[in-house]
Parts: structure tokens; sequence; C-alpha cells
């Protein structure tokens, strides 16, 4: 008897030492016991409360709400809800509430109450509400900003394209003329990047691609290549297909090619070699270099992240690897880096495919000859 005392002793003194409501209530609606944290809640104390008041007492104007679920538990079943409860102090707050029926010989004598405050879980999810809210009006200037920008950008290239077509009309001199076919392909390419750029508005975007977007890549860096004496392999089976966003594409081909060229080895011409791995799932592009390399030992955990720099140029912003990664990110794949000081660098990138049209996997080398405008 006396070891049952104390654990029922121990029993009452954790109970009105956790944070959850707990009480005790017989079919008359009597309450015969009720916890430290009930009894806080309801601005009662133990006098007041215990074998004195009634539910109906208690909860007030409530009790007609909770009617149903207190009927339910006399029934013998379990009840779950949630109910705003006005304190005595004229705050609100939110719990979550459980009825468990006590049944001894087939018949319900008492009920427990088992009540948790989830005011805080409430308010965070009015704040998450709020916030999404706020986000989708953002979006939403975000994309009517984009219209404009798209719709005024189309303007100026179909203007730049027209004075292109005027100005190839007439007579120049062999050094004029070259510089009319490079802005020939600048004016070409531009086209397409705004083409690419409405679609993205438009959520029209993702397709099937072709890898002869390196191509075009190149191409739009043509001049670059010509003044640094760079060389070009590229080994890409031009039948490799990936499903994926042709402006992203494109960003990540021309961001990766003019890293290479801008951040060249100051003892040799830059020659860089694409090639690629397809199977079902993805392909992986590799882009490799012979440039002034990363020491990834210092900087490996920062090289995509936003305005990190690393060989000291002064137009470099430490803006184009974060975005290329984040584009790549956003068709679902990622990308890898191995890269040494002195030696070059080499780009790993996974994207999603089907099957190519020619139905290749492996390496593909030497397919196409090397670029060297």
């Amino acid at each position: 008897m006396e070891d049952e005392n104390k654990v029922n002793s121990l029993g009452l003194f954790v109970s009105d030492h956790v944070a959850a409501m707990l009480a005790y209530w017989d079919k008359d609606m009597v309450c015969r016991y009720a916890n430290a944290a009930y009894m806080d809640w309801f601005g009662k104390t133990p006098e007041e409360i215990v074998n004195k008041i009634t539910l109906k007492e208690l909860l007030g104007q409530n009790y007609e709400k909770n009617l149903p679920y207190i009927s339910g538990v006399l029934k013998g079943e379990k009840q779950f809800f949630e109910r705003t409860i006005t304190l005595p102090s004229g705050e609100l707050r939110f719990t979550s509430a459980n009825y468990y029926p006590d049944i001894v010989k087939g018949e319900v004598r008492v009920f427990f109450v088992y009540a948790s405050d989830i005011t805080p879980i409430k308010l965070l999810k009015h704040e998450l509400i709020k916030s999404n809210e706020m986000i989708s009006e953002q979006n939403k200037r975000l994309l009517n900003f984009a219209n404009v920008i798209s719709h005024n950008l189309k303007n100026y290239s179909n203007g730049f394209t027209g004075m292109i077509e005027l100005l190839s009309e007439t007579e120049h001199s062999e050094d004029q003329i070259e510089i009319i076919k490079h802005l020939k392909k600048i004016s070409n390419n531009f086209n397409e990047t705004i083409k690419n750029l409405n679609e993205i508005v438009h959520e029209k975007n993702i397709d099937n691609i072709e890898l002869t977007a390196i191509n075009k890549a190149i191409s739009s860096l043509s001049l670059e290549i010509e003044v640094s004496n760079a060389i070009i392999y590229n080994n890409v089976d031009e039948n490799t297909i990936i499903m994926g966003n042709s402006a992203y594409i494109e960003s990540i081909l021309v961001n990766f090619l003019s890293n290479a060229i801008k951040y060249k080895h100051p003892d040799r011409d830059p020659i860089i070699e694409l090639s690629c791995v397809a199977n079902n799932e993805e392909v992986i592009l590799n882009i490799a270099d012979n440039g002034k390399g990363i020491n990834l030992d210092e900087h490996g955990e920062e090289i995509f992240e936003m305005y990190k720099t690393f060989h000291g140029n002064n137009d470099a912003q430490g803006i184009g690897l974060y975005i290329t990664k984040y584009h790549i990110e956003v068709m679902g794949g990622h990308v890898q880096v191995e890269s040494e000081e002195n030696v070059g660098s080499k780009f790993i990138i996974h994207l999603s495919t089907k099957n190519s049209k020619s139905q290749n996997t492996g390496v593909v080398t030497n397919k196409l000859d090397p670029w060297h405008n």
C-alpha cells in the first residue's frame, strides 16, 4: 500500500509539472481532477474547480461547441479537435484537445481530457500564409517587370537588326566587312536570346534541346575567341538531347566558355575541350580548360557563391558561376568542379536527358573539328 501511494504521489507530481493540460471529468460533467497547467489556463484554484465545477460552467459559451465531442466520448469514442479559447485575461489562445473515455465493464464512467496550447504553431502558420501572399504579390510584379523588359528588348533587337541590314548594303573596307560579319552573329544570337527570354516569361521554355546549342554559344563568343587565340574542341555528339530551358542552357555554356577565355593562363593560349557521356537518364557534360585554375583547398566551398572572385580581375563580379549553378539546379541537375592552380579547371555538369536520336552512349570524341576562328 505504501509503495502504491508513492507511485500515485509521483504521478500527481509529474502531471503538475508538464505543460499539457490534464483533467478527469465524470459522466455528470463534474471535474474530479485537474493538473496545475489546466487550472492556470482557466485561472482557477483547486478549491474552485476539483469536485466543484461542471464542464458547462467552466467552458461557458464554448460548451455548446464542445458538446458533440462530449457526447461522442460518453459513447465510448475517442475525440480529437481544435478549439479557440479566450482566457480569463482576455487573451485568445488555440488548443488541440483530446477526450479519452474510461470504460469499465462496457460502461463509460468518466473521461480524460488532454489539451495542449498550439498558439505558437497557429501564429507561425498565419505568418507563413502572409509571407506566401507577399511572395505571390512580388512574383506578380516581377512577372510584369519581365514582360515589360522582354517587350522593350524585342523592340531594340528589331531596330538593331534593321540597322545591321542597312549597314551591310553599303560599301566597306575588308576590315569593316569583317566587323559587320561579327555584328550579324551578335545580332542573330541576341534575337534568339530575346526569343528565349519571352518563352521564360510565358513559361513555355521546358523542352527537348539538342546540344547543337554549343555551336551557337561558341559563335556568340567568336570575337573573344579570335582576340585570345583560343582553340575550342567540341567533341559532343550534336544529336545528344537534354530536357531543359534553352535560355538557361545558352547562359550556362556562354558563362563557362567565356570564363575559360577570360581567366586564361598568361603563358599560353586557351584550349577548351567539351565532351559528354549520355545515357537514358542524364547527360554528363564536361568543359575543361588549361587556364589559371583555382585552389580548391582554399576556395572549394565558396566557388559557386555570389560575389566570390579568385583571380583579381578588375572586371570580375563573382556573379557568373553563381547564376550558372542556379540555372543547372533549376533544371534538376547539379555541377561539380575539378581544378588545380596553373593547370586548369574542369566543370562536370549533370543534366536530365532522354534517348539521343542516334541512340549513342559513352564518350564521343573528335566528332567535330576544333573551332579556331
